[in-house]
Order: structure tokens, then sequence, then C-alpha cells
């Protein structure tokens, strides 16, 4: 007998002693094998035309959904009330009531353990596929369909040259539960500062904007770490304001976005700078390269690979970048009078497809500090 049948059958014991487990069968297919351009997860009641659920959260090992989505793929109802602070469900079999604060489902006098409470993410509640499959499921007279097109992958454990590296950059002690790395995105310019000026009047400010966004929705999306997103709108901000969380140790790794314009229709592509490499006081022994470099490679690559023209990385003190040791990028995203590079930068897709590109860059950079020191 599965973890997850015998699950479904103690709690249905417990809540409802007369429902058999036939009632409650649920109907749902992990797939595994694609990896589609970003998290999706499909559910609806069985027969009928599922919902596709692209706001996927990866929180605790495992998917997080808006329980408001989620139900209304299911036709069933629920509603917040902000005094007590729960969420009710009406189920066939009474109102089942959750909270953000609280480890337990209750139904009727009885209350049921959730493995991952419910957490508010970007002004939605939002539920673990594994309450849907657990706790939800048996409370309902209907299978339904449930699909995950990319499941969380297994927990990784710390490993302990994450703390040789937060030494190195003299930075705050990496938290205990090994959450991801901490991504500042500083999306140029802003407000009255337009910033470069191009073709049919696009402004730098727009398209930053619009592809710091992006980058910040699939990393929030992905990883249980806050993300410092400088600006979230059209405003100007001071050099200080834009470095402040890199200064105050609030980031590990810190992406400037910009685009760039010309006096040539000609010129276009993408470009990559980092600060000039410096001396750090290191332990005598400890070898120490050159991280912003190594994350410019990886970025590039991932761009190229999304058909991005992208040109060599340069070695520059560009003023944005600030000064410090840890990971810095600035990304010239493209000209803005270039007609192919404004068109892509314009384009909707195209600044998914962009973001996209620098996500799986900063995950594989992530992911590379498992058997080497910087």
């Amino acid at each position: 007998m599965s973890a997850l049948t015998a699950w479904h059958i103690w709690s249905i014991k417990r809540a409802m002693p007369r429902l058999t487990l036939q009632s409650f069968c649920l109907l749902f297919t992990l797939l595994v094998f694609t990896l589609p351009a970003s998290a999706l997860v499909e559910v609806g009641r069985s027969g009928e035309e599922p919902l596709v659920i692209e706001d996927v959260y990866l929180r605790e090992g495992t998917a997080f959904v808006s329980i408001d989505d989620v139900l209304s793929a299911l036709e069933l109802e629920g509603e917040w009330n902000s005094v007590a602070h729960v969420y009710a469900i009406r189920t066939p079999h009474g109102r089942a009531i959750i909270s953000p604060g609280s480890q337990f489902l209750k139904l009727g006098d009885n209350f049921i353990p959730i493995t991952h409470r419910p957490r508010f993410i970007d002004g939605k509640l939002r539920v673990s596929e594994v309450f849907l499959l657990r706790q939800l499921a048996p409370l309902l007279t209907q299978p339904f369909y449930y699909r995950n097109h990319n499941p969380p992958a297994p927990n990784q454990s710390e490993d302990p040259l994450d703390r040789l590296f937060a030494f190195l950059l003299r930075k705050k002690e990496p938290v205990a539960d090994g959450s991801k790395w901490v991504v500042s995105i500083d999306p140029g310019h802003g407000g009255e500062d337009t910033g470069a000026l191009g073709l049919n009047g696009s402004k730098e400010k727009t398209v930053t904007l619009a592809v710091g966004q992006r980058l910040e929705k699939l990393l929030k999306m992905h990883q249980d770490a806050p993300v410092v997103l400088t600006r979230d709108g059209d405003y100007a901000l001071a050099m200080e304001r834009r470095l402040e969380g890199v200064a105050e140790g609030q980031a590990d790794v810190l992406l400037s976005l910009h685009a760039q314009a010309f006096f040539s229709t000609e010129t276009s592509g993408v470009n990559l700078y980092i600060q000039p490499q410096t001396e750090r006081d290191v332990p005598d022994g400890v070898v120490v390269g050159n991280s912003s470099l190594k994350l410019a490679e990886i970025l590039r690559q991932k761009l190229a690979n999304n058909g991005f023209d992208v040109h060599a990385i340069k070695e520059l003190p560009v003023y944005p970048l600030g000064r410090g040791d840890l990971p810095r990028v600035l990304i010239e995203m493209g000209s803005l009078t270039n007609v192919d590079d404004l068109a892509m930068l314009q384009d909707m897709t195209r600044q998914q497809d962009f973001a996209r590109a620098l996500f799986d860059g900063l995950q594989l950079f992530f992911d590379s500090f498992s058997g080497e020191p910087l």
C-alpha cells in the first residue's frame, strides 16, 4: 500500500467514517519527461477541459497554486474571512477550514494535519499540491484531474562550500534551511530618467522593467527566497538605493538590466559587462576565481541558446555595478535603434525568452558551486 493511499484511508476514517475510499479516487498524472518553458499545472473535473495554471510557485520542495484557481476549476466555492484569518471551502461534506497560520484542516470537529501549510504568495492564498492530493481529494464525491508538467526536483542538502563562499564574499551566514540564493534585479533608469531613446519613441526604462519583472516572477515561482527588485514601477532611483541590497548583504547576486542606442542603426546584439577583477584578502591556500566572469559566461551561453546574438564579455568599471566581490553582471539587452533588436525587446514572447535564459543561467550558476570553490 502506498503512503498516499494510507494517508487517504487515515484521513477518511477520522473525518468521514461512513464514506468509502473508492468515491474519492483521484485521476492525476505527473509528467517528468518534458520541461516546458515555465511551470505549468492542469486541474479540472474528470472528463472536462482542465484549467491551465501558470502561476506555480516552488516552496518547501513542492508546488504551490492558488486555492481560488483550483476551486474555480473544480466548480467549488471558497471564501477568505479577513477577520478570522481563515479560508472556508464548501465541500459536499461540509465546510473545510484552512489558515496560513495553521498546520491543520478543520472539518466539523475533526482536525486533519497538513504537511505544507497554506501561505500567501504574491497576494493570493496558495496551497501545495500535496494538500490537493491528500486533503482536498477525499472531501469530494467526484474524482478530479491533476497534472504537474514540471514537478519539483528532490531537495538538495546544503553543501559545505556554501559557507566558504559566504565567508569569501564577507556576506551574511547562509540560512539553515538551504534556501536558494537571493538575486537583486536592477531594471535601469525610470521616471524622468528615461535612459536611451530609440526608434518609434521607445525608451530604455520601459524594456528593462518589463524583462526585470518577468525574471522576478520566474525566481519567485521556483525558489523559496526573496527577490530584490530595485524598482517595480516607473520612477527614478538614486544609485545608492539601487545598490542598497547588495551593499547591506541582502543579496547574493546582482543583475543590472539596460538597453542601448547608437547613431548607427546597424549596431545590434547583447553586451555583458563585469567589473575588472580585484585582489581580495582570503585565507592562505584558497584559490579565488572571478565569480562575475563565471556568471557572465553562463548567461552568455544560455542567451545564445535561446537565439540571442551575444557579443564577447567585457571587463569595464561600469558604475551601475558598484563595488564589491559578489557576482554581478550588467546586461545591455540590445539596441533600441536597431529594427530587429527593438522588435525583440518590445515583443512579450521574446521578453519572456530573455528572462527565462537569465533564470536558467542563474540556476546553473548556483548549482555549479556544489563541488567547486570560488
